[in-house]
């Protein structure tokens, strides 16, 4: 019986241990992660996007939403010709 307590003794000390040997290192992880992304955001800060600008609007041709129309018409050619392609056969 006294063997028996003694090994339950050292099984709850080593669970302890490696309780608190992961707790300690997680938490060191989640404290390094922070500290790279807070330099790498002050290094490399988002872009600003002004919302409610209106663009020149002096050539037609102009990018609206990051796609130029002749780029939407030359996209939508090419699957309207795919599209008869293909479902001819």
């Amino acid at each position: 019986m006294d063997n028996l307590t003694q090994l339950f003794t050292e099984a709850g000390t080593l669970m302890l241990t490696g309780m608190v040997f992961v707790f300690t290192f997680l938490g060191l992880l989640v404290v390094f992660i922070n500290t790279v992304l807070v330099r790498l955001a002050h290094a490399y800060p988002d872009p600003v996007v002004q919302r409610g600008s209106q663009p020149n609007s002096t050539n037609k041709n102009e990018v609206q939403d990051g796609v130029s129309p002749s780029v939407v018409a030359a996209i939508s050619s090419a699957v309207t010709k795919y599209r008869q392609q293909h479902s001819k056969k």
